[in-house]
């Protein structure tokens, strides 16, 4: 991939360890150009799949995307279905090249919830890329953000029920280990949430791991998004003071 003249300098030690994407803005690309809602689908993930080797490129440790979340079972029927077959297509003919970057699949979300051949795409390509120690490409498939805090709560409820955890000693740490994010250990918050479109809303996306994330709303909607424009809201990111609630010196 050539260099763009006009692409940001960023500096290779302020790089994100985690970026977190909405990716948003498929149907209205494919309004623009008089398609159906499904052609600007297939683009966008001809579009992960560039965006996922350019941010191993760069050095992203984690790259998390909203695929679908639990909200989108409402759309029409039609559209769900070809949203659930996609990760089939995608996986079938993206591994071989995860495997050859060195990336890993990691997939979150009610994955039981799923129909059993978009479950069996996710499960192999988690199986086939298990073994790879490059950057993690998370996925959030029939996510929400509340309800998976309900279920820890739930989950930390049964456990002081049962007498295995005392309430004085739940703390952001319990909570954190019950996300569906925890095997990402201390990559588990996004440094950085990338919402395509020109939206600006979080759509029930890592309510609780984007506490101190820094945010970029991207006017570009995402099946015109590119390596550049990731490079830009990197370079956003690195123009700013994270503070975490402190002062800086």
């Amino acid at each position: 991939m050539k260099a763009n003249q006009n692409a940001p300098r960023l500096d290779p030690a302020k790089i994100p360890a985690h970026i977190a994407i909405i990716m948003d803005g498929n149907g209205r690309w494919a309004k623009k150009r008089l398609l159906p809602r499904i052609a600007g689908h297939k683009q966008g993930m001809e579009v992960v799949k560039t965006i996922a080797k350019a941010a191993s490129h760069l050095g992203v440790k984690v790259l998390t995307l909203y695929a679908f979340s639990t909200e989108n079972w409402k759309r029409p029927s039609s559209e769900v279905n070809y949203l659930m077959k996609l990760p089939v297509d995608f996986f079938n003919t993206f591994v071989p090249e995860l495997i050859a970057e060195n990336v890993k699949v990691q997939v979150m979300g009610e994955l039981d919830a799923l129909p059993a051949h978009t479950r069996q795409a996710a499960e192999n390509a988690m199986a086939d890329t298990a073994a790879n120690t490059g950057m993690i490409l998370n996925f959030a498939l029939n996510y929400g953000s509340r309800d998976e805090i309900v279920q820890a709560v739930r989950q930390l409820g049964q456990a002081v029920a049962t007498g295995e955890l005392a309430p004085e000693a739940i703390n952001e740490k319990t909570i954190s280990a019950q996300l569906m994010t925890a095997d990402l250990g201390p990559l588990a918050d996004p440094d950085l949430l990338i919402r395509t479109s020109g939206e600006e809303r979080l759509s029930n996306f890592l309510l609780w791991q984007l506490a101190y994330s820094e945010l970029v709303f991207s006017p570009t909607l995402w099946p015109d998004f590119t390596p550049n424009t990731l490079r830009d809201a990197i370079a956003e990111y690195q123009s700013r003071d994270r503070r975490f609630g402190g002062l800086t010196k």
